[in-house]
């Protein structure tokens, strides 16, 4: 920028939000526009970015506050103090505050509206620096002689900050700057340094917070005038000037200082980090340039990025808290292959295809990493004698200020002294070199940047440079791929393609031109001269064009191309020059043009061949069905399955019905009606296939997957595996099936699998699971044994008296449902085997006897018929119909062994006493004064209300005729009503079909349901 009249200045500041840049000097010079105001040189500017206000301050004290209103700069706020100089001044984070040094010692606290907030007068001392915290909670203050005083917003002191930079410096020193980054753009990592503090000897300091007590130490090597930190604290720029020893002069010199830039390239990949405000941690990006598509990965305190061929490390430190650091193998889309913790700080890392080595300034660790093999096994099937490559013998060597040499570890050279010593330092040296690659296939060449050109060399002589910024991402094949970091790093979340650049060295451009303007022979020759790979390849390739075999044949044996060789022979034994034409245009990638060559030759067979080779299956169903009708039905199926192929793997499940159906690829379209749970079509599937097929297991599986129990059933027993049907049927809790199946086929193991999984349903207490087991499976004497066990624990418990009878009426339909079974297994036996059933069913009698609950088996309803009685007593009773109540609740003295005695015989009481039948009540006292189950508490109160009630009402039931029958009991009983509870003395009645019970012929009527077992009526 031109400064008028070769003005002095004195100050710079820059506003990295707006990009304006002020400057001032002297004779009243601010560049920004011409200001007449200020009359002395202006000697300090600053910038309020988040208000856009310009402050500035000239040798007589004067302060002006400027600010932008259309496009003008017009002056806001005048302040002079009349007394000393302005020496520095700083506005805080949010914009609110400003801080005025004076060299006299006064310091001012004003606010952006122009209010003074406080004001100090330091004796003794001479301010020349300020800076506010990021927090706006501590100030610093630069003393002339070179001192830094921390006091907090209110101007209070806190303490001296220690300078470990100066340790051991003699002689007078001043502060060239302090720089404290306010974290407006986000943090490079958490806690990472941010002040900067910087001498005019060149010594510095970086330390993350006023009071760090390890803070990063740099001697710039200059003489420092000026520090400043980039708009995301990432880079501090140090400006100075530096005395070159050869030209006796002082050159002004800018130093940029950095943890940051991290990148490389791996396997079409680059890999480049950065930060972002919202985040603590380094946004790592895989961007894949071949594809277009980047994967990000977020990494804590990235220390640096290292690639090699497929793979990349990226090493980090492992915590705040822990000393160790982490190198993570990952590959080019960023996913961790396998981290390695070491002890070291990893300041340097390079890798190899097989190592990685890390070292710190004292020590290096190796560590031989594997990853898995493309190749699961490889023949070994030659062997050669290894052998050193040129380029293993040459280093090079760049240090921090851009100077590049060379040296050559092989050489043997005589010193001085006349000594021969191994190594030479060789004459070639760049200066200003920022990056530089060996080429991968030739140890002769490498490529490097020098400002903003690339110069390539071959045997250290360099070709004409290439104006590029680029990074150097590999170098092979005669061709450089470079990166524009600077423009992605402008955007990069959105990296673009057009940011990779690809260059062709002079050799190859050469080469290309001859082979275009001059011919083949000429471009043969100088490709002898300079002998590559890639220039053989070129030369084929031209070679081939033109139908030349023989040169095409002679350059692909020199760049060792087998393949190719094999094709120029291929085209020799051709006969036509058009086929020769079609196969070289096939050779190049222009598959259409020879497509419709091989048809114009009526060679469709060769255009379908092409087409299979290209697995464009699409073309070859067109050119099959574009045929006279010869087609091979078994490519038209191949063509239809593999287009199916293609659908099924991008999930479009209907067309790729369509297509496997016309190809009969039965085993992909038994997948594809899984997946689109097109169970029909499974089913249908499984009715076309063949008995035994392969596939009917796997299509079995799949309606076992979604429960499907009678289509997987079918499936297995189609292919004749009938213990899979029985498992599909036990896994899927099919038990009745599972039995069927195997007494039909024959297998005994299924009680003994039946039982353990009962018992193991019992452990867990879920007596209930195995209660349905049984059910399910047919054992309905098992099944029925559990029910009356619960029927009896609740009974026990004193449950509700409904639930207590449901469970009673549920476990004699179990039995009632077990003895059906019985006469059907009897039903089904020959007659000539009577003998054997008899035998059969005796032994199951005698099983009977045995087991404890055989007292249910003869009569299974007699639980059900006590709770039901004892309800129907109470509900009699409550509705006032006593005397039914009373009849009722004499039948409940036949089931003592089922309800407690004291409850049966406490109602019987009640009802008796109700009905005034004090003969009954009588009877019922004494028997409840002789329970040995009472206390002998609860005997006397019964006692005792037996006394009141006896001493008022005589002990004798006034209708005795009609409680007789009752009474008595006995074999010769008549049949009860379970309506009503009363006797049935008539000859019409009904007669439950499940249960065997009663009820009278006019009551039945009112009923849709049996009273008892709750079954039909009708």
């Amino acid at each position: 920028i031109a400064i008028p009249s070769n003005v002095k200045l004195k100050c710079i500041s820059w506003n990295k939000d707006q990009g304006f840049i002020a400057c001032g000097g002297e004779d009243g010079l601010l560049k920004v526009l011409k200001l007449e105001t200020q009359t002395g040189s202006v000697q300090v500017v600053t910038w309020n970015e988040q208000y856009q206000k310009l402050t500035t301050s000239d040798q007589n004290g004067l302060i002006i506050v400027w600010m932008l209103y259309k496009g003008s700069w017009y002056e806001e706020m005048i302040n002079n103090r009349n007394k000393s100089v302005v020496r520095s001044m700083s506005w805080n984070a949010d914009g609110q505050k400003i801080c005025i040094v004076y060299e006299d010692g006064a310091v001012i606290v004003g606010s952006v509206d122009g209010n003074r907030i406080w004001g100090k007068d330091l004796k003794g001392v001479q301010l020349c620096h300020v800076a506010w915290s990021a927090d706006s909670k501590i100030l610093l203050f630069g003393m002339a002689n070179g001192e830094i005083h921390i006091y907090d917003n209110q101007g209070n002191f806190i303490m001296k900050m220690k300078l470990k930079c100066l340790v051991n410096v003699t002689g007078a020193i001043s502060i060239a700057g302090i720089h404290w980054y306010h974290g407006t753009e986000g943090y490079v990592e958490p806690d990472c340094p941010c002040l900067a503090i910087c001498f005019d000897n060149g010594r510095c300091q970086i330390m993350k917070h006023e009071n760090d007590q390890n803070p990063v130490l740099i001697d710039t090597g200059m003489y420092v005038v000026s520090i400043q930190w980039n708009q995301t604290g990432s880079v501090l720029a140090v400006a100075g000037s530096q005395r070159v020893v050869t030209q006796d002069k002082d050159v002004n010199t800018v130093q940029f200082y950095t943890p940051f830039g991290e990148w490389g390239y791996c396997s079409n990949t680059v890999v480049y980090a950065y930060t972002r405000p919202d985040r603590p941690e380094y946004c790592v990006v895989f961007w894949d340039t071949k594809n277009n598509e980047k994967y990000v990965k977020y990494v804590k305190s990235i220390i640096s990025i290292t690639t090699c061929g497929d793979f990349c490390i990226l090493a980090t430190k492992a915590d705040e808290s822990h000393p160790q650091f982490v190198l993570v193998l990952c590959n080019s889309i960023g996913t961790p292959l396998d981290p390695k913790y070491i002890d070291i700080v990893p300041l340097f890392v390079t890798m190899t295809k097989t190592h990685v080595i890390a070292a710190s300034k004292e020590a290096f660790y190796i560590w031989q990493y594997r990853v898995a093999k493309k190749l699961t096994a490889l023949e070994i099937n030659q062997i050669t004698r290894p052998r050193k490559e040129g380029r293993e013998s040459r280093l090079a060597i760049m240090d921090n200020s851009g100077v590049l040499v060379f040296f050559d570890l092989d050489a043997r050279v005589t010193d001085s002294t006349g000594q021969q010593v191994i190594g030479e330092l060789l004459k070639l040296e760049r200066k200003d070199v920022w990056d530089m690659k060996w080429a991968k296939d030739n140890p002769d060449l490498f490529a490097m940047m020098e400002k903003t050109r690339m110069y390539v060399f071959r045997n250290l002589d360099p070709e004409e440079p290439i104006q590029t910024s680029g990074y150097i991402c590999n170098f092979e094949d005669l061709e450089i791929k470079s990166v524009l970091l600077d423009e992605i790093l402008k955007n990069p979340e959105h990296p673009n393609k057009d940011y990779i650049i690809n260059f062709e060295i002079r050799s190859l451009r050469d080469s290309r031109a001859l082979i275009e303007k001059v011919g083949i022979e000429d471009a043969s020759q100088f490709i002898e001269d300079n002998p590559h790979p890639r220039l053989w390849r070129l030369l084929a390739e031209a070679a081939l064009q033109k139908l030349d075999l023989y040169t095409a044949e002679q350059a692909f044996v020199r760049c060792k191309d087998y393949q190719g060789i094999k094709f120029v022979k291929r085209l020799g034994n051709l006969q036509s020059e058009s086929m020769k034409q079609a196969e070289v245009v096939a050779y190049f990638g222009r598959f259409e043009e020879a497509e419709r060559m091989y048809l114009d030759m009526d060679r469709r067979d060769l255009a379908i061949g092409l087409r299979l080779k290209l697995g464009d299956w699409f073309r070859v169903l067109q050119l099959l069905k574009t045929g006279s009708g010869d087609a091979d039905d078994s490519l038209l199926e191949q063509a239809h399955s593999a287009i199916g192929d293609y659908f099924a793997d991008r999930q479009k499940w209907l067309n790729a019905v369509q297509y496997y159906v016309q190809g009969r690829n039965q085993e992909r379209l038994a997948e594809c009606y899984f997946m689109l749970e097109d169970y029909a079509g499974l089913e249908n599937l499984v009715s076309s296939l063949p008995e035994n097929h392969k596939l009917l297991p796997e299509i079995a599986q799949m309606f076992e997957s979604v429960g499907m129990c009678e289509q997987a059933v079918t499936a297995f027993l189609k292919c004749n595996q009938p213990k899979a049907a029985v498992d599909t049927c036990i896994h899927l809790n099919q038990w009745n099936k599972a039995v069927e199946l195997a007494k039909s086929h024959s297998m005994k193991e299924i009680g003994s699998l039946l039982a353990r999984y009962a018992s193991h349903l019992l452990e867990k207490n879920k007596t209930l699971d195995a209660i349905e087991l049984y059910r399910k499976a047919s054992y309905f004497f098992d099944a029925a044994k559990l029910m009356f066990k619960i029927a009896d624990e609740e009974a026990k418990k004193g449950s509700k008296p409904l639930r207590v009878k449901k469970l009673y009426v549920l476990s004699a339909l179990l039995i009632e449902q077990y003895h059906e079974q019985m006469k059907n297994a009897q039903r089904g036996k020959v007659k000539g085997k009577s003998s054997e059933a008899t035998s059969a069913l005796a032994g199951l009698l005698e099983e009977e006897v045995l087991s404890p609950t055989s007292r249910f088996t003869d009569n299974a309803w007699r639980g059900a018929e006590a709770y039901h009685f004892f309800i129907l007593a109470q509900r009699q009773l409550y509705e006032g119909y006593v005397d039914t109540a009373l009849k009722t609740a004499l039948h409940l003295r036949d089931y003592e062994d089922i309800i407690p005695a004291v409850e049966i015989y406490s109602l019987l009481a009640l009802c008796a006493c109700a009905s005034r039948a004090f003969g009954t009540c009588s009877k019922a006292f004494i028997k409840l004064e002789s329970l040995e189950t009472l206390s002998s508490e609860q005997k006397q109160q019964y006692e005792d209300l037996a006394l009141e009630i006896f001493t008022k009402h005589t002990p004798k039931d006034n209708r005795k005729s009609e409680l007789d029958s009752l009474l008595e009991g006995g074999e010769g009983k008549l049949p009860t009503c379970v309506a009503t509870g009363s006797p049935i003395t008539e000859y019409q009645f009904w007669m439950c079909t499940v249960c065997k019970h009663c009820v009278l012929a006019q009551e039945i009527s009112n009923y849709n349901f049996c009273p008892l077992c709750h079954s039909s009526v009708g």
